[in-house]
């Protein structure tokens, strides 16, 4: 029989409980910590588990196995360093710390302890669509990369600028580090190492001193360029993200739910230009998908002892273009 792996939740907000909903049968919870959670108030998989106000008693359990952390991003490094302390693996929520100093201090302190896991939640990795355009790029259905352009709009809603992402206290930053953390990783991904060439920060609408808009264009050695566009004033949910090769290109659209249905759209240009061949990937609506499928990874890292990718570095380098953007500001 497969051994279970007792797992403890950091965070029973909205992000939360969607992890739980996604465990793997191989996870066992067995505490879960927030500061506003009532103590012996949660019944979960048809049984009581643990709880806790103080996630640092929770952490102390000495049948804990691995910790997931779902909290404000200020956190992150504060309870991953703990965490290695203690031998415990590590799934995090993106951004995994709120700057690129404290993401390299993790990585001194994993040197010593390389057996353990931390994997780094950019879920949307692991959309079909991003799946399928991986697979796409590596079989080189569009030859070299040229460019990527993308775009991630939130609608926003009633007092959104009151929300904890706009207070730099427990966020770090504004739409840089919130979605813009995700463009960044997704052209990572396929772009591998980049650098700023040029960022712009503004605050067009909502009643904060944190950017509600962010512009940059990165660089990789080979010239290859990504330029993005975070915003929470889209006012209607977007998504868009497209990847130009020498002889074709990949766009997909949507994430599902408010930002519509998700589709990949591949052109491949004739030899004598002209309209290109086109197919379209409709991906059926599954909102859990990509979070499971994450977890099923954080699963295998445990369990082959393997590198989570992403992981602390992938995040290090998210963040550090991050904080070059940030320091550039001031």
């Amino acid at each position: 029989m497969q051994k279970k792996i007792n797992i403890g939740l950091i965070g029973y907000g909205v992000v939360g409980k969607r992890r739980i909903l996604s465990l793997p049968i191989n996870f066992n919870l067995v505490a879960c910590a927030d500061p506003y959670i009532k103590i012996n108030k949660i019944k979960l998989n048809k049984k009581n588990i643990y709880v806790f106000n103080n996630w640092r008693k929770l952490i102390d359990l000495k049948s804990l196995d691995a910790i997931i952390v779902c909290t404000t991003h200020n956190l992150h490094s504060i309870i991953i360093k703990e965490c290695i302390k203690k031998n415990l693996h590590v799934f995090v929520e993106k951004p995994a710390s709120i700057n690129d100093l404290q993401s390299k201090q993790i990585l001194k302190l994993l040197k010593k302890k390389k057996n353990l896991k931390i994997r780094v939640g950019f879920n949307h990795r692991y959309h079909p669509a991003f799946l399928a355009a991986k697979k796409m790029v590596n079989n080189n259905k569009i030859g070299k990369i040229m460019y990527i352009r993308a775009i991630y709009g939130h609608g926003g809603r009633k007092n959104y600028h009151k929300e904890w992402r706009f207070n730099k206290k427990f966020s770090g930053g504004g739409e840089l580090i919130d979605k813009g953390s995700h463009l960044i990783d997704l052209s990572r991904l396929f772009l591998k190492n980049l650098k700023v060439d040029y960022s712009k920060l503004n605050t067009f609408f909502w009643k904060s001193k944190l950017e509600d808009n962010c512009f940059i264009n990165l660089s990789n050695n080979q010239g290859a360029m990504a330029i993005l566009h975070a915003s929470s004033t889209e006012w209607k949910n977007k998504f868009i993200f497209e990847i130009f090769g020498k002889y074709g290109k990949i766009e997909i659209n949507g994430l599902g739910k408010s930002y519509g249905k998700e589709i990949l759209k591949y052109y491949k240009m004739s030899k004598n230009m002209g309209i290109p061949y086109s197919k379209t990937y409709v991906f059926k609506e599954n909102d859990m998908y990509s979070w499971k499928e994450e977890m099923k990874e954080f699963s295998s890292d445990i369990k082959q002892n393997r590198n989570p990718v992403p992981g602390i570095k992938d995040a290090h380098e998210n963040l550090r273009i991050i904080s070059t953007i940030y320091k550039s500001r001031k």
